[in-house]
């Protein structure tokens, strides 16, 4: 096993940023959660698919989330109630060993995200054992069943949800992965619009069956160059190109956000972003639709790129943005990557290509 110092940890956490093609959660949060680790000199250490022992389980939590309640009672009431104190995907965890009656081995990441991916890395520190290298989606997703899991035709349940204020329901057993979502997400509305779940607990051999391998170093690995060109003090436009050629990707288009809307819809953050472009694009238009995660992009109204491929952004100063964070004259620097192989197969696109999403056109991986 690979023990992780602190800088190879925040690579891993910016190049989920950058994988998470605007969802995944917020940067900044996923380091915050990673602070006490760092604080305390909590070890973490990164196992390799054949470190997991066939007959060992493993488990995937995380953090689910629905629009934002408004109302001002509602938010009185829920600071009203007792809070638990550390993150409820470390209660779902610990609630999912309980309910097994066994140890866990390690961790699985649900999905790469600059946040998510931070609530995997955090349980595994909290609790002492390793997280693989290895995640279920190689990118982030919006939906629960959008999983190599499923893809494997792997159970999610049992499920063991768990609220900010100590509550903790166990699913026993679910209909399929579509029908898991909607009793996550409803969990969520009436839990502030967060709460920590942990799913898919499976024994070593069905996991490696399941999963992407080399996922975690991947996303270290573009992390690393992020960091070492900004340290060179690259522009974003620098840092975009670098990681592209380095990670078999390519460089899509340079401009400034003129717009964004958005709306929650159903728990989703969901929108587009219309840029003009500058520089070497200037006199060109490129716009990218998304629902949570970007799902397909337009230069001058024709497609470009579409999921399952990767539609990452860079601003001006090399970071990774996430949705919804763009503002009017915004410098973003888009390019793509390929996606994991796995999500082009027949089994792959009918969960996650554009047909899934209602997008009208057949999937076509960008050149």
């Amino acid at each position: 096993m690979q023990k992780l110092n602190e800088k190879q940890i925040i690579d891993i956490l910016y190049g989920c940023a950058v994988l998470g093609t605007g969802g995944g959660g917020n940067l900044e949060d996923g380091i915050k959660i990673m602070e006490d680790d760092f604080k305390e000199g909590r070890a973490l250490y990164l196992a390799n698919l054949d470190e997991l022992p066939d007959d060992a389980y493993i488990a995937t939590p995380y953090q689910c989330g629905a629009p934002k309640a408004l109302d001002s009672k509602e938010e009185e009431k829920y600071q009203k109630m007792p809070h638990i104190g550390y993150p409820s995907s470390l209660l779902a965890f610990r609630s999912m060993e309980e309910y097994l009656s066994n140890n866990i081995f390690a961790v699985s990441s649900t999905e790469l995200g600059g946040c998510n991916t931070a609530e995997a890395l955090h349980v595994a520190c909290e609790l002492g054992i390793p997280i693989m290298d290895a995640d279920p989606a190689g990118r982030s997703v919006p939906e629960l069943q959008h999983s190599t899991y499923y893809v494997k035709n792997k159970s999610i349940a049992p499920m063991t949800v768990a609220t900010d204020f100590g509550e903790v329901v166990i699913v026993k057993n679910v209909v399929n992965d579509f029908r898991a979502e909607e009793i996550v997400r409803s969990i969520a509305v009436v839990s502030n619009s967060m709460v920590g779940v942990t799913d898919h607990p499976m024994l070593g051999r069905d996991y490696k069956e399941a999963i992407i391998p080399d996922a975690i170093s991947y996303a270290m690995n573009i992390g690393e160059v992020l960091r070492r060109e900004k340290e060179n003090r690259a522009d974003g436009q620098t840092v975009a190109t670098s990681i592209a050629k380095q990670f078999s990707g390519k460089v899509l288009f340079k401009g400034k956000v003129t717009s964004a809307p958005w709306a929650q819809k159903e728990g989703f953050n969901v929108g587009e972003i219309n840029l003009n472009g500058i520089s070497e694009y200037s006199g060109n238009k490129y716009k990218i639709r998304f629902k949570n995660e970007n799902l397909i992009s337009y230069c001058n109204n024709k497609v470009d790129v579409m999921v399952p491929d990767l539609i990452c952004m860079i601003n001006k100063e090399g970071n990774p943005v996430t949705t919804p964070n763009f503002k009017v004259g915004m410098e973003l620097n888009i390019f793509a990557l390929p996606a994991p192989e796995i999500w082009k197969t027949k089994d792959g696109l009918e969960c996650f290509g554009p047909k899934y999403f209602g997008l009208p056109v057949d999937y076509v991986p960008f050149n």
